[in-house]
């Protein structure tokens, strides 16, 4: 195997004020093993070099290793038989194969069995040291998931934060690497995704986890009032002003303000909160007095603020002051491998409050979950789940309990094709009306037509956008509340 070129080395030198790496390197060629090791140890990582099983479970007992590298045949075991006696001593280390010509198939089945990747020999020594650096960044990413999640855990009482998926774990390595500073956060997502989780996620993780973290929906209050919530005001400064009140941005001095919504924030308060955002200073309504404030904002929306700003309902100096560290939660439907994990998640957590013991679903209901579109996403989830628990008679939920038809999908099932296309028809516009919460031109961008073609639809089947938006301080809507 060719040595390393000074090219290769320069591009894998580890940064002299980190501790490296240590890792386990296991192959019954002494030869090739002095190679493997004087490689590794050059990239700038501590490592252990043994030639057999009883030398390498030794090795792992004493000490904690961040990656081990093993050999797929060895004298006097199976590489793979190795890796799966070293993951019962150290489970979270990664373990990476060295196969032979011919053995590729072996290998994949090491990776079904547990193993992070393999690399057939001979291999270059670029190669092996970029599958290295792959399974100590995986290995980081991982640790760092698990203190976000024990973060919320410990901080609000409840694990949240669930996932496999890869855009989420994605999701979880960006809130790790900005949690530290005070840069504002920009989310971005679908209603029900999990803003407001992440927004706590973020605060925890950073050096404020301990100061006050004050989230305000600012889709939930009339103007004047939403004024009043964020910046405070005197006795006396409107009517019905009889005490003095401090607003949201004083309330979390020290610590994270969360702006859920920004999106639905009126025009005339955009100007104000920019200038706050600019100068950390305000007079609350009906003061001479200046209050300055040290807060890490952090914002959420449903919308997509740049078509907002295009269209002239959303300033374009405020989106670019919020728009700093952007992050997109993804919805359910793009993220369908978590539905197991959460669907686990959600019915402990339904069993703890209710006592029932619906422990599980069967293949045909978790089927059906996934398959399902989630306009609602994880929010649309939980209900659907808390539904069935509530209506199982015993400790499975089963298909018929998941999406249940109603009377009217009955009668449906009997009418005639040209009935059932209008009630699909219906169904779905209200859906979709629903996710957008009345949002004329979002909704037909969905649907898929035009603005005078949409209102046709609209007017065939007597839906009124103004049922969708949020009524009163609750963010539901009309619709719902009729139903």
């Amino acid at each position: 195997m060719p040595g390393l070129n000074s090219s290769e080395s320069r591009i894998h030198e580890r940064s002299v004020t980190a501790e490296p790496a240590r890792i386990l390197v296991v192959d019954d060629e002494e030869e090739l093993l002095h190679i493997l090791q004087t490689l590794i140890e050059t990239a700038g990582y501590k490592v252990t070099a043994v030639t057999d099983e009883r030398e390498a479970l030794q090795a792992a007992r004493s000490e904690a290793f961040d990656l081990s590298i093993v050999d797929l045949y060895l004298k006097n075991s199976n590489g793979i038989a190795l890796m799966e006696e070293l993951r019962l001593l150290q489970p979270d280390t990664p373990v990476i194969i060295l196969t032979g010509y011919g053995t590729i198939e072996t290998a994949v089945q090491a990776m079904r069995q547990g193993a992070y990747g393999y690399l057939e020999k001979p291999f270059k020594p670029h190669d092996l040291l970029f599958h290295i650096d792959k399974a100590l960044e995986n290995r980081r990413l991982v640790r760092e998931i698990n203190r976000l999640k024990e973060l919320i855990e410990e901080t609000y009482g409840f694990t949240g934060v669930v996932t496999r998926s890869r855009k989420m774990q994605q999701v979880l390595a960006t809130i790790s690497r900005v949690a530290g500073s005070d840069s504002t956060v920009y989310i971005h997502g679908e209603s029900g995704t999990g803003k407001e989780l992440m927004a706590k996620t973020i605060h925890v993780a950073g050096p404020r986890k301990d100061k006050p973290f004050i989230a305000l929906n600012c889709a939930a209050l009339p103007e004047a009032l939403l004024e009043s919530t964020l910046f405070g005001h005197e006795k006396g400064a409107f009517t019905g002003a009889i005490h003095s009140a401090r607003g949201v941005f004083a309330q979390a001095d020290q610590g994270t303000l969360f702006l859920d919504e920004i999106g639905d924030m009126p025009l005339g308060i955009q100007a104000k909160i920019l200038r706050v955002l600019q100068e950390r200073r305000f007079y609350p309504i009906g003061s001479e007095k200046m209050v300055q404030v040290d807060v890490r904002v952090i914002v959420a929306t449903n919308k997509d603020l740049e078509e907002e700003v295009r269209k002239g309902l959303f300033r374009s100096d405020l989106f670019y002051r919020i728009h700093v560290i952007p992050v997109y939660l993804p919805p359910l439907r793009e993220r369908r491998e978590d539905i197991p994990a959460l669907v686990e998640h959600f019915l402990c957590k339904l069993d703890q409050q209710t006592k029932k013991g619906v422990k599980t679903v069967t293949a045909e209901a978790m089927r059906k979950l996934m398959l399902h579109n989630w306009p609602g996403n994880i929010r649309e989830l939980q209900n659907v789940l808390e539904y069935a628990a509530a209506m199982a008679g015993g400790s499975v939920i089963t298909e018929n309990l998941v999406f249940p038809p109603t009377p009217s999908t009955e009668e449906g099932s009997l009418r005639s094709l040209k009935a059932a296309k209008e009630t699909f028809e219906r169904d779905y516009l209200i859906k979709v009306l629903q996710v957008c919460r009345g949002n004329i031109s979002e909704t037909a961008s969905i649907v898929g037509k035009k603005r005078t073609d949409f209102y046709a639809l609209l007017q065939k089947h007597k839906l009124k956008p103004a049922d969708f938006r949020p009524a009163g301080g609750n963010g539901g809507s009309a619709y719902r509340e009729k139903q």
